[in-house]
């Protein structure tokens, strides 16, 4: 059905009147650009296919130009533009025949009514098949609303991978697609541009990515960059222009070093300049952000690129490069000998070019350059390649596997899964045999033991990383070796492992295998499991919830039995109990012999929401940000601010010096007192302070006291906000010998006269 536009210019039109309308002035104007990409298809098409795949290639072009006639999209460009730069983009990539005539078509059914019996009787069962794989997922909604969001995600992801799974090529066409709709745009609403621009970020360029298609990933980047975020978009390429010149004139000079080393010792070698695509550079300044640098600071905003006959020439060329400069050993990647999964080749070495500047050299084949660009796509090259190459379906085993982890995770967990496992970056370690792994990055020697077996996990008692022993929650680096120690005897998971404070897993993969590991166990057993859990929480946090069943509804559930099994088999976890427990109203405090607390700057409260008032932190509680506070006016110290379930406040007959504050903008730590009982060992105060120096807190003081070998270590942390607290105590409380840590309340009135 044509929309109200597309009727107007086509009634118009045919009543002769068209070349005095300006709809369709544009429109005839619009056609000869189209005419234009449709020679720039055949042309491009020629290059590589023979004379009779083209003819499919030219009759599809022709049908689809009778189907579209008179069609415009909003942007007001004739419709089977659309189509035209959809086969563009995979003529690029050097599809097969079949992919561009379906990516001429994909619209035609949809758009202008033709049935798919039509088109198979035309062009063939595979072109029919290809066009209605990509209609139906051109008819995938990743805009749900807030609440079914992430399902319908997961939903529709579990569709495109099973198309996947049947023909990838229907993915590559969806891809090209996608890429002219980022182009095309700004013709929509600004809330639909973001959108659309969103779930390119999250979900196309992602895939584009994994399936190796540089080119397209880059482009998707940028153009959805240019719409989430416009300041920083046109910030960043205003600052690039700004470079540009002195920036050619150093890769020339650089370009002509390097040929005239390589020509010395007989390498044939391309040599160029790759600038840095801007979101890419964005990322970058984001980092450099949070180091305290700018971005006069960033020196590698270009690559240089060597391509050359052979892979005995890439690590020639890779001599000759760390002969004339000095190289950093921990930058240097063999993609080689170690392609990622998806296939990429390259060696990758940044050098200090001449003396001052780190620069970022890749070296490589032609034949890898082509994968580089294309990735997967590469395979369809010449005469649907693809099917005579053996070695395919080893390549997208990752694909395979998805689709059997698909049935049997949840939505959710299927998209967490997703977005963790398989559409990061990774890394590629070994098994003792010499097989490759590759895990995301950040991933553990438990992630390693789950994705070989699952039964290998729940076995997992150690591990080996290159010869030597290191804790299950290390993190994992390309190269290493991997060997994992297991117990004979069934033993299971520990429930720490599913603690993300503690950082024992990272793939959704190994956590959803804990979970049914511990859902399997006896209801009972996690009940009670969960309430030790629950309980031991409250105490360490010093919090009490206002009862059980209220808690349950809190977390969603409808009874406190079935909340305790949630928190008993892992599925919430001492994190998210601390995050939404803490705030609520404060026992008595704990009397205890605690350390005075630092006083802390407190312009970030808010008193009847009017900043910079004189305001102090009570010492009895120590409110913290996540905190629900509440104000006393004192007689000569200003607002003292408590939180509001301290005992100072709660015993108050003046209540008319009570007023309501909240908290504002807040940089500042703020002290939390804490008493941790341990068994009494050599170290043990060595250990404590690693740990809290690892999550980067400042001890403010310490004291203890001890009898019967139990040790009671009594601190004072300075805290920015309640989730670095119970991450802090979680990793404590994992400390050998540690029996419990609770956070106290001094005894003293701080409230004023």
């Amino acid at each position: 059905m044509l929309r109200p536009t597309q009727k107007i210019v086509k009634n118009v039109c045919s009543q002769g009147s068209h070349l005095h309308h300006p709809l369709c002035l544009h429109y005839d104007t619009s056609m000869a650009v189209a005419e234009i990409n449709a020679s720039l298809i055949i042309e491009k098409a020629k290059r590589y296919l023979p004379p009779e795949k083209l003819a499919l290639v030219e009759a599809a072009y022709q049908f689809a130009l009778n189907a579209h006639q008179g069609q415009v999209r909003k942007s007001g460009a004739p419709y089977l533009d659309h189509p035209l730069q959809t086969a563009i983009t995979l003529a690029n990539l050097q599809l097969d025949a079949t992919t561009l005539a379906a990516a001429l078509l994909h619209d035609v059914p949809e758009d202008c009514g033709i049935p798919l019996t039509e088109i198979e009787a035309k062009f063939g069962p595979e072109v029919s098949k290809l066009v209605d794989g990509t209609t139906k997922l051109s008819n995938l909604s990743w805009r749900a609303s807030a609440t079914d969001k992430r399902e319908s995600q997961a939903e529709n992801l579990r569709k495109m991978l099973i198309a996947m799974a049947e023909d990838l090529r229907v993915v590559f066409i969806k891809l090209a697609d996608r890429l002219h709709n980022m182009a095309t745009l700004g013709a929509l609403p600004p809330e639909k541009r973001r959108s659309i621009a969103q779930e390119t970020l999250e979900i196309y360029a992602p895939l584009a990515h994994r399936l190796g298609i540089w080119e397209v990933k880059w482009q998707l980047e940028d153009l959805a960059f240019r719409y989430l975020e416009p300041r920083q978009y046109h910030k960043i390429a205003r600052l690039v222009a700004t470079r540009r010149t002195q920036r050619e004139d150093f890769i020339t000079t650089l370009t002509q070093t390097l040929r005239q080393e390589l020509d010395k010792t007989d390498i044939k070698a391309e040599v160029a300049g790759r600038p840095k695509h801007i979101y890419s550079i964005y990322n970058k300044v984001k980092r450099y952000a949070a180091q305290g640098r700018d971005f006069d600071d960033i020196h590698d905003l270009l690559a240089v690129r060597i391509l050359v006959d052979t892979i005995p020439d890439c690590y020639k060329a890779l001599g000759v490069i760390h002969t004339l400069w000095h190289p950093f050993p921990e930058e240097f990647n063999d993609f080689i000998a170690n392609p990622k999964e998806n296939e990429y080749q390259s060696l990758h070495t940044t050098v200090l070019y001449q003396g001052t500047t780190p620069l970022e050299i890749q070296i490589r084949t032609y034949d890898m350059h082509r994968l580089a660009d294309y990735g997967v796509a590469a395979h369809w090259r010449y005469k649907e390649s693809a099917r005579k190459d053996t070695h395919f379906e080893d390549k997208i085993a990752w694909l395979r596997q998805l689709i059997d982890w698909q049935s049997e995770l949840g939505s959710e967990e299927f998209l967490e899964s997703l977005k963790t496992d398989v559409f990061i970056d990774q890394v590629f370690v070994y098994t003792p045999k010499g097989e490759i792994k590759a895990l995301p990055k950040g991933a553990t020697p438990l992630d390693f033991a789950y994705q070989i077996h699952t039964e290998l996990g729940h076995r997992c008692i150690g591990a080996k990383v290159n010869g030597k022993l290191e804790p299950l929650n290390y993190k994992l680096k390309n190269s290493n070796v991997v060997d994992i120690r297991q117990t004979k005897r069934a033993k299971g998971p520990s429930l720490d492992w599913l603690n993300p404070d503690l950082g024992y897993v990272k793939t959704s993969h190994a956590r959803e295998k804990i979970q049914q590991w511990f859902k399997k166990q006896e209801r009972t057993q996690n009940i009670e499991r969960g309430k030790q859990i629950l309980d031991r929480e409250l105490k360490r946090l010093g919090v009490t919830p206002p009862n059980f069943e209220e808690t349950a509804h809190l977390f969603n559930y409808e009874s406190f039995d079935d909340f305790a099994a949630a928190v008993g088999y892992g599925g919430i976890t001492p994190h998210q109990l601390a995050l939404k427990l803490a705030p609520e109203p404060e026992p008595p405090p704990i009397i205890a012999k605690a350390a005075p607390a630092k006083k802390m700057p407190t312009s970030a409260i808010q008193v009847l929401g009017v900043g910079n008032l004189l305001t102090h932190l009570a010492a009895c509680c120590h409110p913290l940000p996540d905190n629900d506070i509440i104000g006393y006016i004192t007689r000569s110290q200003g607002i003292s601010v408590h939180r509001k379930g301290c005992i100072n406040v709660t015993n108050i007959t003046d209540k008319e010096r009570l007023i309501e504050v909240s908290w504002g903008e807040v940089q500042e730590v703020y002290p939390v007192n804490v008493q941790i009982d341990s068994w009494d060992r050599v170290g043990l105060i060595r250990d404590i302070a690693a740990a809290v120096a690892e999550e980067k807190v400042n001890i403010a003081s310490m004291s203890t006291t001890g009898h019967d070998d139990i040790l009671s270590v009594f601190a004072t942390f300075e805290i920015k906000n309640m989730a670095q607290l119970t991450k802090l105590l979680s990793k404590i409380q994992s400390i050998n010998g540690i029996l419990s840590t609770t956070r106290i309340s001094q005894a003293k009135d701080s409230l004023g006269s």
